[in-house]
């Protein structure tokens, strides 16, 4: 596995680094292809730590949490256990695809990321891959990468849709005309 460490206010020691290695490296038997995996990791404040892992497999197979707790240790062993979760389940799901990997590559979109409003001006700006899909792909893959929505490009009609989840536990969808 290809890991990526990247940190924000936080020093990183050797010793954390050799245990996120080996225990992501456990993650390899999920994949028929070698996965890649970023993890960020950040101090909030004085005493809170934010851990992020996404593992792409490639195409149509990516998984991401994040964990904050008081110990960046404390957050590897939350984060671990989701992520296998969200693997196992989706492995299921979707069987082949998933492991395969088979179909385009996902539109990768974190909301937390993307523009922040300051004064009513863009301070951040994120392009991003866009998939042509079905709406139950879509529907999959905001579940996977645990986002409230997802935009891609219809494969029924090829319009630009935004698919979002509802407060009431549902989905929303958004058409462009055109």
């Amino acid at each position: 596995m290809r890991i990526e460490i990247n940190s924000k206010n936080y020093r990183l020691d050797e010793n954390l680094k050799a245990l996120i290695n080996k225990k992501l490296s456990k993650f390899d038997k999920y994949f028929s292809q070698e996965p890649s995996a970023k993890v960020k990791l950040s101090r909030i404040g004085n005493d809170k730590f934010t851990m992020e892992i996404s593992l792409d497999a490639g195409k149509r197979a990516v998984v991401r949490s994040v964990v904050t707790t008081d110990d960046m240790n404390s957050n590897l062993d939350i984060i671990l256990p989701k992520l296998e979760r969200q693997i196992v389940k989706y492995r299921t799901k979707l069987g082949d695809k998933f492991r395969k990997a088979s179909l385009e590559t996902p539109a990768i979109y974190d909301e937390n990321e993307d523009v922040a409003m300051d004064d009513g001006k863009v301070v951040k700006v994120k392009n991003f891959d866009i998939s042509v899909i079905s709406i139950d792909d879509a529907i999959e893959q905001m579940e996977l990468l645990n986002h409230t929505f997802y935009v891609f490009i219809n494969k029924d009609d090829h319009k630009t849709c935004v698919l979002y989840r509802r407060n009431d536990g549902d989905y929303g969808l958004i058409e462009t005309n055109g």
